[in-house]
């Protein structure tokens, strides 16, 4: 299994370097990658800068586009499968109150959910944490590429995916828990855990701590005492959210009510553009690597002629 990742590596470089020789001009084609960057207006570090590398620009761009994704597909998820698939919280406790009751069917149920969330973490994780031993720079982007694919494929399987009975459950609910455990894994990751997107129960007690500061009265100024301040940036960021969120949600429950499962596609088409420029940065250091690579192979070809 270890040798197969490295066979599609060359297999794409051998396709690679007959299409560059053979049909298009290399320095033609990075130029054409350069033009394409150029032109998307997305920061070039938005997936790539990790954890305390990430400054507070980066991360409310990420928080709210992916809320704004979270929350659409979370609504506009509900009334299409009746329910939400990125609230675990609610999952668990249904399974465990089911479970009391003896009725382990829909027990079963809630155990499925949980498991396609989980599931979409795991595979998040797996994925990013490949990129990362192979120095990948799109190893986010790539994820937001499957997470793309995912909803696509809801788009336009779902009617007969929610024919599809798995485990007491249509295929769209699983469908839509392993999306949302992906999401919320990958937001997690890159940001350090400074940015969650598919549930709101931290965010907003997050909130409510931040305000709680913010409005705090420091009447006594004793030496030695620490004043009660709160962190503005970070309640800016838990705002954010919060309102990226709401409006995905709205925008999602309207768009699955006049074009039903197609309402992810173009919320495909937006994780792709902000996949976009990581993706064309790790292509362009592809053809430099490739031409670094050719180069002597051309030099002696050309002493032997």
């Amino acid at each position: 299994m270890r040798r197969i990742p490295r066979t599609i590596q060359l297999i794409v470089a051998r396709y690679l370097r007959r299409l560059l020789r053979n049909r298009l001009d290399g320095q033609q084609l990075q130029a054409a990658v350069e033009s394409a960057l150029a032109t998307l207006p997305i920061q070039e570090k938005l997936l790539v800068r990790e954890g305390a590398l990430r400054s507070e620009t980066l991360n409310r761009q990420l928080a709210w586009a992916m809320a704004f994704v979270a929350g659409a597909v979370n609504a506009g998820g509900f009334l299409a499968v009746s329910h939400y698939t990125s609230h675990m919280t609610g999952v668990v406790s249904s399974m465990a109150d089911e479970l009391a009751d003896g009725d382990l069917t829909t027990a079963l149920a809630a155990l499925a959910m949980m498991l396609s969330f989980l599931g979409g973490a795991f595979v998040c994780t797996t994925l990013i944490s490949f990129g990362q031993r192979h120095r990948m720079r799109s190893r986010y982007a790539l994820t937001l590429a499957l997470e793309a694919v995912l909803m696509l494929i809801f788009g336009f399987m779902g009617n007969r995916l929610q024919q599809e009975i798995q485990f007491t459950l249509p295929m769209t609910v699983m469908l839509l828990c392993f999306i949302m455990g992906l999401h919320n894994a990958v937001t997690s990751i890159i940001s350090g855990a400074a940015v969650r997107t598919t549930h709101l129960t931290g965010t907003v007690t997050d909130i409510g701590i931040e305000l709680s500061k913010l409005t705090y009265v420091n009447v006594h100024n004793r030496h030695g005492r620490e004043r009660i301040v709160a962190n503005r940036q970070k309640l800016t960021l838990l705002l954010l959210i919060l309102a990226s969120f709401l409006g995905g949600g709205v925008v999602g429950a309207l768009g699955f009510r006049h074009v039903g499962f197609k309402v992810t596609v173009p919320l495909a088409g937006f994780l792709c553009f902000l996949a976009a420029r990581p993706l064309l940065l790790e292509l362009r250091l592809l053809l430099h690597r490739l031409k670094r690579q050719w180069a002597p192979a051309e030099q002696d070809a050309s002493h032997d002629a």
